[in-house]
């Protein structure tokens, strides 16, 4: 029984450092830093050294957002002679190319075949000419200084991509599943920030990120996460990724849990995924500390910790019997029923859309880990698919 208890407890670590401990060792290794080296503020560029770039927009079926979307591209703070906007519409069988039509600004891509938005993402490149290139999603609004913020990032020759602020918009009359999200994304970006002082962030958002267009490298069309693959190779070349908390994007929440439970579905499977396609990143010798915080920050939460979490209370209604210090494992195996317990009610709370912040956090904690472990079914169903394209999740 030595073995149940050295689980346990190496279980315990792990479900622990994943979640809460990696954020505090993060913010003790940056203070430590920065004591020692603080950043060197870098200029603003003025209007004329600005570079041109192309704002690149992906969408499939958007006529809902399309004029909104352009709106807002030509109310950012940019030169219009220097600002271009790309629109790839592969596949779109709605009013998404006849809306656009009424916007010479657009320059739009399209082609009837739908195969999905990482290929979208491959033919597109070939039409970009300039030296940045910033994507962002059709149902998303971006603040009126994100580029120049972008920009201003980029002056670091080390930079090869910058990842924007992704803000969930959260109404009083908003869901537990929007509710959940927008919690979900300020703990996000706070050890994002954290990440990037220490070396770089691990990964960007799809609504909001942009990269020097030399250091693009085309994905496999069935790539599920192709904003987290794509700003990972380009750590893989010898960049860095910024993060930039003054350029965000603002999207509604999922319309609700079961549209929620889609996005979390797919993230996971294309977690796996990605750890599998960037095993070189896993190698410590070569990648030093991005690979710690690679390791810290992403592969432990898409693989073993969610595993590791849910043996956790097995091992210990084990450990309860077969012990010397029972009374240790009655409290610890206590304390983990109530959190299921509140995670329980917090679910029945969410299906009553009645909102409770204290139990929804364990409830959307232990649905985002339940997700990661359906996420390997889902992978293993989409095998041998060659496309990319999924069902996307509905909005709020």
């Amino acid at each position: 029984m030595k073995a149940f208890e050295v689980l346990f407890w190496i279980s315990l670590f792990i479900v622990f450092y994943t979640y809460i401990g990696y954020g505090i060792l993060l913010y003790i290794l940056v203070k430590i830093k920065e004591c020692f080296r603080k950043p060197a503020p870098r200029p603003m560029p003025a209007d004329d050294a600005l570079p041109p770039l192309t704002l690149f927009i992906a969408a499939y079926n958007e006529e809902d957002v399309v004029d909104e979307k352009m709106r807002n591209c030509l109310e950012l703070d940019y030169p219009a002679d220097k600002l271009r906007i790309l629109w790839v519409t592969d596949g779109s069988n709605d009013h998404t190319n006849e809306r656009l039509s009424h916007w010479p600004q657009a320059i739009v891509l399209h082609q009837p075949q739908r195969q999905g938005k990482t290929a979208a993402l491959n033919r597109g490149i070939h039409f970009v000419e300039t030296p940045l290139v910033v994507f962002t999603d059709a149902n998303t609004h971006l603040n009126r200084e994100a580029l120049r913020e972008i920009v201003h990032a980029f002056t670091d020759p080390k930079v090869g991509c910058v990842a924007g602020e992704k803000r969930i918009a959260v109404q009083s009359k908003d869901n537990a599943a929007s509710g959940g999200e927008g919690l979900y994304w300020k703990y996000e970006s706070t050890l994002k920030a954290l990440d990037a002082r220490l070396y770089s962030a691990v990964g960007a958002a799809g609504e909001l990120f942009a990269v020097r267009r030399e250091l693009f490298e085309e994905m496999q069309t069935d790539t599920l996460l192709d904003d987290f693959i794509l700003s990972l190779r380009i750590v893989m070349q010898g960049h860095t990724i910024a993060y930039c908390a003054n350029a965000y994007a603002v999207e509604s929440g999922s319309a609700d849990m079961r549209e929620e439970e889609k996005r979390k579905v797919r993230i996971a499977a294309g977690g796996l995924q990605s750890i599998w396609r960037l095993r070189p990143l896993l190698n410590p010798f070569r990648y030093g500390t991005f690979c710690f915080q690679y390791i810290s920050h992403r592969v432990l939460r898409w693989s073993l910790t969610p595993i590791l979490l849910f043996l956790l209370l097995p091992l210990n209604t084990i450990l309860i019997f077969t012990t010397s210090t029972p009374l240790l494992y009655a409290i610890i195996w206590l304390l983990q029923a109530l959190f299921y317990l509140m995670g329980s009610w917090g679910y029945y709370l969410s299906m009553k859309h009645i909102k409770n912040k204290i139990l929804f956090i364990p409830y959307y904690f232990l649905f985002m880990n339940v997700n990661v472990i359906r996420g390997f079914n889902y992978l293993h169903k989409r095998t041998g698919n060659a496309s990319g394209a999924w069902e996307k999740a509905r909005r709020v």
